[in-house]
């Protein structure tokens, strides 16, 4: 019985949790010969990289480089991901491309 008022007190006197999420900026472009003009994009997501390519059909389908990521703070369930602006920008020691042939 003590150890759950313990806990309740801890639990009611502990701060608030803080949530955060990773934001990553690609440019994505198709590899599919067929399209005809091969659209290229610039797009915003929560998904790593790796995720992100094999989420979207694979390195046969699409090539993805990375042009920045940033950190945002606070509720993850929102239906929009924070701006730059909003968020911490992280550097990366090394760009990020995924589905160039070597």
């Amino acid at each position: 019985m003590k150890k759950i008022y313990i806990s309740l007190i801890l639990i009611f006197f502990s701060e608030t949790a803080c949530s955060e999420y990773r934001v990553y900026q690609y440019y994505v472009r198709s590899k599919i010969q067929n399209l005809s003009p091969i659209t290229a994009e610039i797009v915003t997501s929560t998904l790593n990289p790796i995720s992100y390519v094999a989420y979207h059909g694979g390195n046969d389908s699409i090539e993805v480089n990375l042009l920045r990521s940033w950190q945002c703070m606070g509720d993850t369930s929102k239906e929009s991901v924070c701006t730059i602006s909003e968020g911490k920008e992280l550097v990366a020691p090394t760009p990020v491309t995924t589905g160039v042939n070597n």
